[in-house]
């Protein structure tokens, strides 16, 4: 049917779609540093399927790609320095790494033969500086002009890299489709999003304990790992996104931090009291994409409800982490 190679492809949202491709017929190599992404149960299962394959390779290193071959249909991008820990603390690294991996595979996918899509990643973090310095509309558009916050903020350096991404992507002549997820959820996501890490302190709690929530007005809207590829792989397949930004995620429901985690103890089955904490610096009060472009181009709308989401993104992390010996991301 195709052949898809998947850089970052042992991460959460790349094993996933390998999975998915594989079940839609697709030949898949996994390129991955294992610097975030593990080598897990999912990994070794998709390792018995002999039309996958994954090599260990450092995007950033010279001639890394050399090797890989010029029969790839599908390229997907995911390899990037992530998360707000990592960024606040070594964002010059986040700028220069994002923005040499994404032109290292920019140029491997130029060489391909039969490319019929390119696909980057942004974040929604892009709409960041225009809900600082102007009004944002909440749900968002993707047509929304983009603003940059201040440049001296390490945060700033994330999303710089990703608007690059995306002018990149927009002149490099490849058939392409961006996407701006929206607070993907999920089984292998690591601990250091929201909600495994809440539902991990609500695990370890006793009932009567105090749970301190961050930015606990702040609202967002939640979008299930499932939902999610589902998305991707109709956009990639879609005439009517080509050389299209879309934003991913779900409209509604809008929750704060302090009902999400409210929803979550209703889920572990514990009763502890919601404490306020600080309001984490450079977080957006609200964020919420507009899916209607995406939802006409996909003829798609979420299926998994938050709370069965939730669900079973705790039973995961509760075999496996909370109770087991695994561990979900480094």
């Amino acid at each position: 049917m195709g052949k898809a190679l998947i850089t970052g492809g042992a991460g959460f949202i790349g094993a996933w779609l390998a999975r998915r491709l594989l079940a839609d017929g697709f030949r898949v190599d996994v390129l991955d540093d294992l610097s975030r992404g593990v080598s897990d149960d999912l990994i070794a299962d998709l390792d018995q399927n002999p039309a996958f394959s994954m090599r260990t390779a450092d995007l950033c290193a010279p001639r890394s790609l050399d090797a890989i071959g010029k029969d790839y249909t599908h390229v997907f991008h995911f390899a990037a320095r992530i998360g707000v820990k990592n960024v606040l603390k070594r964002p010059y690294a986040v700028l220069r790494d994002n923005i040499a991996m994404l032109e290292a595979v920019l140029d491997l996918a130029s060489r391909q033969g039969h490319l019929e899509r390119f696909f980057f990643p942004s974040t929604s973090e892009v709409y960041a500086g225009t809900q600082r310095h102007f009004e944002l509309p909440i749900p968002s558009p993707e047509t929304t002009p983009l603003a940059v916050s201040p440049l001296e903020h390490p945060r700033t350096s994330y999303m710089l890299s990703k608007i690059y991404g995306e002018a990149l992507c927009q002149h490099s002549g490849l058939p392409f489709t961006i996407i701006r997820p929206h607070n993907f959820y999920g089984p292998r996501m690591g601990l250091a999003h929201v909600i495994p890490q809440l539902l991990q302190r609500i695990h370890q709690a006793d009932d009567g304990d105090e749970l301190v929530v961050y930015s606990v007005e702040h609202r967002r809207t939640f979008c299930f790992i499932d939902d999610a590829v589902e998305y991707v792989l109709r956009l990639v397949h879609s005439p009517d996104a080509a050389s299209g930004t879309f934003n991913v995620g779900v409209q509604s429901p809008e929750m704060t931090m302090g009902d999400l985690a409210r929803m979550l103890m209703s889920v572990v089955g514990r009763e502890v009291t919601v404490v306020p904490g600080e309001t984490t610096p450079g977080s957006p009060p609200r964020r919420c994409p507009d899916m209607t472009r995406t939802i006409s181009a996909t003829e798609y709308t979420p299926v998994v409800s938050h709370e069965d989401g939730v669900r079973r993104t705790y039973e995961w992390y509760r075999d496996r982490v909370f109770e087991g010996a695994g561990i979900s991301a480094r």
